[in-house]
């Protein structure tokens, strides 16, 4: 089999193309283009169908385990792909380490350490209850998300562009530093008693009900990433679209609740904000995906991530 293998202005990005045999998959057409260039490994390369001029369908992208005949429209001898350099990438549990490894890392500066002296305040610093129970929170939901990612997680996507640490990163860290610099200030001014109780402990029924989220989606992936799109059922789910989403953010409004402070509560704003977005556009996936036609199921009638409201 003959593979052509093209940019998207059409400029031939393998001199000659690629002689295959006629058994190959999409995922020896990936070695055979890595072994050409050098540069382009598999997990960087995006390979799709041609598209007739003036279409505005969205590409068909090929699926590293089918074999190339699949794709073949007529002529089983030749085939065209499109390639794109996805760039530089990563591996997810990479991606989501250091993004949560950054507040684990620096909260607890901001707690045992003499920063402040730095930023000006030269008195004695008094170090209150709520101040020390936030540690401990902030610490175990960092870990319980670093652990997620190792032990729970499947994706199925193995990599994701290695820009997306950096920007990331950026956003963790530093609204990490921003809320334990506050939480952790010489003049912070703690809550009540009750109302710390309160907080704390809403959000550590958000943080075990956020786990069990978890676990229910793992189940719907085989232990390789696959598994498709499938309708999260058992929980919170029945109820909720995104009920990760949904215990996420309430957890992190327990957290408020308890600290009261401004930087935390601009955190879950624009946290819940990107989530909501994320939630909307799943949502929409599922109930075009099951749509109760030719004996798909249909999508049952649920929140999409924050009911009473959404």
């Amino acid at each position: 089999m003959k593979v052509t293998v093209v940019s998207r202005s059409g400029r031939e990005v393998i001199k000659g193309g690629l002689d295959l045999n006629d058994s190959a998959t999409v995922a020896d057409l990936q070695e055979a283009i890595h072994r050409r260039t050098k540069k382009f490994y598999p997990s960087r390369q995006r390979l799709t169908l041609p598209q007739k001029p003036g279409t505005k369908e969205r590409p068909v992208v090929l699926n590293y385990k089918k074999s190339l005949k699949e794709y073949c429209d007529g002529n089983a001898e030749n085939l065209t792909v499109v390639f794109k350099d996805l760039g530089p990438q990563v591996s997810y549990r990479t991606l989501f380490f250091c993004e949560y490894f950054g507040p684990l890392f620096l909260y607890p500066v901001f707690y045992y350490f003499p920063v402040y002296q730095f930023f000006g305040y030269k008195g004695e610093r008094v170090i209150h209850p709520v101040q020390t129970y936030a540690l401990y929170y902030w610490c175990f939901h960092y870990f319980k998300r670093i652990m997620e990612t190792f032990f729970v997680h499947r994706f199925s996507h193995a990599t994701s562009p290695l820009a997306n640490v950096f920007r990331n990163c950026a956003y963790y860290w530093s609204f990490g530093s921003y809320i334990a610099y506050y939480v952790n200030h010489p003049l912070y001014t703690p809550v009540g008693d009750l109302q710390m109780k309160i907080g704390f402990g809403i959000g550590l029924v958000c943080q075990l009900a956020n786990f069990y989220c978890h676990i229910l989606l793992r189940n719907l992936r085989s232990p390789d990433g696959n598994g498709g799109y499938q309708i999260p059922q058992g929980f919170l789910f029945n109820i909720v679209t995104c009920a990760n989403y949904t215990t996420e953010i309430y957890q992190w409004l327990g957290f408020n609740i308890a600290t009261q402070t401004v930087a935390g509560y601009i955190f879950m704003v624009v946290a819940a904000l990107i989530m909501t977005n994320w939630a909307l556009a799943k949502h929409r996936r599922l109930k075009k995906l099951f749509d109760g036609k030719e004996g798909r199921p249909k999508y049952p009638r649920r929140w999409v991530i924050l009911p009473p409201f959404l």
